[in-house]
C-alpha cells in the first residue's frame, strides 16, 4: 500500500472525541429515530425486546450480528444514545458515502487490520456519552448461522476494560427485499462483563447471538 492511501486509510480510522458531538448526535437522531424508526415500525413491524439490559453508562460496546444494510441504522435507532459504528474503509472512499457516513459518525475499519488509528477512536469515544458499535462477523451473513467471528471487538473490549451488549437482530435481510412482509425482531441481551480470556468473551457473544436470534453459532476454528 502506498504511503499516500496509508494516510486516507488513517485519517478515515481516526476521530477525536470532538468529531462526537452534539451535531451530529442530531443528526444521527434525526436520520435514524425519526426517518429510519418510521420506516422500521410501519413498514417492517419492528419488535424490540430487552432495552432494560441496555446499561446506563457507556462502560461497554456494542456487538450484533449482521443481516443487512439496514442493521447499522436499526441499531442506532433503538438505543438512546449515539452510536459510533464501525464502517469497512471501503465505502469512505466514496465521497458522497464519506460525508453521509462522517455526520452519521462512523469511522473506518479495515477489516484485515485493526490500526492504532481505529484504537485511538475508540478510546476517544469512551470519552464522551457516544457508545461503540461494532458487527463482529465482518460482514453480511445470511445463512442463519452465526460464524466467521472476528476477534476484534473482544479486543477491543479487553483493551478498553468494557463489557460487551450482545443484540440479534432477525429479519432485515427479508425486509430489505420484500417490503410490507415479514418482521424485525432485535432481541438484546444482558451484558458480557469484560475478560482478560479473548476467547471466552467470544464464546460467550456467540452462544448469547445464539440464544437471541435462534441461529446456529459455530465457533471459528
Amino acid at each position: 500500500m502506498s504511503d499516500k492511501n496509508t494516510k486516507n486509510n488513517a485519517n478515515y480510522a481516526y476521530r477525536d472525541a470532538k468529531f462526537f458531538n452534539g451535531w451530529r448526535r442530531l443528526f444521527q437522531f434525526l436520520v435514524t429515530h425519526i426517518f429510519y424508526m418510521i420506516r422500521f415500525k410501519l413498514v417492517y413491524r419492528l419488535e424490540v425486546h430487552g432495552k432494560e439490559n441496555i446499561p446506563k453508562d457507556n462502560n461497554f460496546l456494542i456487538a450484533a450480528n449482521h443481516l443487512s444494510t439496514l442493521d447499522p441504522p436499526l441499531i442506532c435507532s433503538i438505543m438512546n444514545r449515539g452510536v459510533a459504528c464501525m464502517a469497512k474503509i471501503e465505502l469512505f472512499k466514496n465521497p458522497f458515502m464519506k460525508w453521509w457516513l462522517d455526520w452519521l459518525g462512523a469511522f473506518a475499519v479495515d477489516r484485515e487490520h485493526v490500526s492504532v488509528s481505529t484504537m485511538k477512536t475508540v478510546k476517544a469515544i469512551k470519552t464522551t456519552k457516544w457508545v461503540l458499535g461494532i458487527f463482529p462477523q465482518g460482514t453480511r451473513q445470511l445463512d442463519g448461522e452465526i460464524k466467521n467471528i472476528t476477534k476484534g471487538f473482544a479486543s477491543i473490549a479487553k483493551s478498553n476494560k468494557c463489557g460487551i451488549l450482545p443484540i440479534g437482530i432477525r429479519g432485515t435481510e427479508e425486509a430489505k427485499r420484500i417490503p410490507f412482509s415479514g418482521k424485525i425482531i432485535v432481541n438484546i441481551g444482558e451484558v458480557i462483563p469484560y475478560s482478560d480470556n479473548i476467547d471466552e468473551m467470544i464464546e460467550k457473544w456467540g452462544n448469547s447471538i445464539q440464544e437471541l436470534t435462534g441461529f446456529k453459532y459455530i465457533p471459528t476454528k
